[in-house]
């Protein structure tokens, strides 16, 4: 498999290392790095990608990444895709744990990553553009997209909306029998055993930590820390912009856990908006400073307690549901669901490229909001019409943030 696939997984590891901006600024990475450089697939395919995952709950950039693993090699290069994907931005926010109390939490966003936010919004646009031209064809598709990007940026810190809107849209483009026709696809074969697992790793989960916590096991933070995880893993939709909330619940607020202070919470957070590869790479922080208690080799331990629990959910259900979505879109219903479902993921892009602007300086009439206009628009325009690689850009931007004053 390595020596098939080697130059894939070494695509995907440099690809780990430069993907800033959260699962909108990772859709123009993977088109330009995975469609238009490598050809792993098309953009119809990833766009397909996009969309399925984002009705389901868990790290939909990161099922993306490992749809296109599944796809090139079947499940063994799926998983081994998604190790890669997460090793650079888990390794590096367990770290983080270690020394946050050495870091000076003002200057986070500060000096090197100060224009990487900006970049993000350029990536976006990219991929926005992209994809339109090949989602939005007709009437429906355009009255789609306006509608969905409307209600996204309107309820974007809703986890629901996402899911919500896919499904209304792929309903209302099945009034018209006659825009996609029926067609046939070869099947592929459904693993009920990732679906089995998952449902019997999260009942087991709930069962030994409870029982822990009642018969006060002098380990039990361990087994309660995994089974908080993966039960995160298993329901949150909308990425870590609700995660994040739901660990400052569960973690900060209750006075029996507890495992960490909402400043040092929200400083991992923080500091995630600098890293590159998946935001759920916060949990690997999260876990190392709930076990720092236990030493330096427990804090390892919550790290990758962490980093397990929140990503085996969504690797499980990725796995099991593609292929059923696969198979089912031989019916004309769920197939002609796909016009409205592709135009729903523009519109909640565009929306999206609006949301993460609005928190960009580009109206202050200072020099870092100039320079923030000046990174969208070469950012797009490199990615565009050159054939520039994204981690140069990334790399740009960074020195660009290292020489300039805030």
């Amino acid at each position: 498999m390595l020596g098939r696939h080697g130059a894939f997984l070494r695509a995907v590891f440099w690809y780990s290392l430069t993907a800033f901006g959260g699962p909108q600024g990772h859709m123009g990475m993977m088109i330009k790095l995975f469609v238009r450089k490598r050809r792993d697939v098309t953009e119809e395919e990833l766009l397909e990608y996009s969309a399925f995952c984002q009705l389901l709950p868990g790290a939909s950039s990161t099922q993306t990444v490992t749809l296109i693993g599944y796809k090139r090699g079947g499940v063994s290069l799926a998983i081994l895709t998604l190790l890669i994907w997460l090793l650079p931005a888990c390794v590096f926010m367990g770290i983080f744990s270690f020394i946050v109390q050495y870091v000076d939490q003002r200057a986070l966003h500060r000096n090197i990553f100060q224009f990487l936010h900006a970049m993000a919004v350029g990536f976006l646009a990219y991929a926005a553009t992209r994809v339109f031209r090949i989602a939005i064809k007709n009437t429906i598709t355009r009255v789609i997209m306006v509608v969905a990007a409307i209600l996204t940026y309107a309820f974007f810190k809703s986890p629901w909306i996402f899911p919500i809107l896919i499904i209304l849209s792929g309903i209302v483009t099945n009034f018209s029998s006659k825009r996609i026709p029926q067609v046939s696809n070869d099947r592929k074969k459904i693993r009920w055993t990732n679906i089995w697992l998952f449902l019997l790793v999260f009942i087991a989960a709930g069962f030994v930590s409870e029982t822990a916590r009642k018969q006060q096991w002098p380990d039990r933070r361990g087994y309660n820390l995994f089974e908080n995880f993966y039960r995160f893993g298993s329901i949150v939709f909308g990425g870590s912009q609700v995660l994040v909330p739901m660990m400052y619940e569960q973690f900060v607020v209750r006075d029996k856990t507890r495992y960490m202070t909402g400043e040092e919470l929200l400083t991992g957070a923080g500091m995630m908006q600098g890293v590159p590869g998946p935001t759920f790479s916060v949990c690997s922080y999260a876990g190392g400073m709930a076990l720092r208690s236990w030493g330096p080799a427990g804090q390892i331990l919550g790290c990758v307690i962490g980093v397990i629990g929140v990503f085996l959910p969504s690797l499980l259900l990725v796995l099991f549901f593609y292929p059923v979505w696969h198979n089912l879109k031989k019916y004309a219903v769920v197939y002609r669901s796909l016009e409205g479902i592709q135009a729903a993921v523009v519109g909640i892009m565009v929306a999206s490229f609006f949301y993460l602007l609005k928190d960009v300086s580009i109206l202050d009439n200072r020099t870092v909001s100039y320079v923030n206009i000046l990174v969208i628009v070469c950012t797009f325009a490199l990615l565009a019409f050159t054939k520039i690689r994204s981690p140069y850009i990334v790399g740009l931007c960074l020195l660009l943030g290292l020489i300039l004053p805030v």
